[in-house]
């Protein structure tokens, strides 16, 4: 791979780094995860029973997250909108919001929490940290022990940013909709009629 001024040298990857790569994540992923207080998840599973529409809203890689959240609850039939699409409708008080930041102080999301608060909706937030703006804002907050994007170098994971954080969030987020689907009595098939036909 030839390089310019503003590119990285990379060296040939070899089979052992990539095992070695694929045992660190996994062994991060299935640590961090143990570490996630099932109560909290299953608060959050609470206020999406509720009546009301679910907005989701994220930045970054957090946020696409949340975008495959949104599908599977709408596979379960819930009314889930994703938060800047052109059709998304107003927030409202029987709402409910889903957010995710790892730090808890991304600014368009704190910004669109402050917003669904003031419209009197539930707030339900994923983060890293309990002190945050965010959390302070949500009804319902499941920490998840990840390090923050910028905590590069700590000892909580080797992994580069946010990584393990977006990683376990996708897993907690599958684990609400499986233990959902577990308690309705819709077979798969009933699901996948729900399932987008214009792609």
């Amino acid at each position: 791979m030839s390089s310019t001024a503003d590119e990285t040298t990379i060296a040939p990857t070899t089979a052992d780094d990539i095992g070695r790569n694929l045992t660190l994540i996994r062994d991060e992923i299935v640590d961090t995860a143990a570490k996630i207080n099932e109560q909290e998840l299953a608060a959050l599973a609470a206020h999406l029973r509720q009546p009301g529409q679910v907005f989701v809203a994220g930045a970054g890689r957090s946020g696409l997250a949340l975008r495959m959240t949104a599908m599977r609850l709408m596979h379960l039939g819930l009314s889930v909108h994703v938060a800047g699409d052109t059709t998304t409708p107003a927030i409202g008080s029987e709402d409910l919001l889903l957010v995710a930041s790892g730090s808890g102080t991304t600014s368009g999301v704190v910004k669109s929490a402050e917003t669904a608060a003031k419209a009197g909706a539930r707030i339900a937030a994923f983060t890293t940290n309990a002190e945050s703006p965010l959390a302070k804002l949500a009804d319902v907050v499941v920490i998840i022990p990840a390090a923050q994007k910028t905590d590069h170098g700590t000892s909580v994971s080797r992994q580069y940013a946010g990584s393990l954080f977006e990683q376990v969030l996708f897993l907690a987020t599958e684990a609400i909709f499986q233990s959902l689907w577990d308690n309705t009595d819709e077979p798969a098939e009933k699901l996948w009629l729900r399932h987008a036909n214009l792609e």
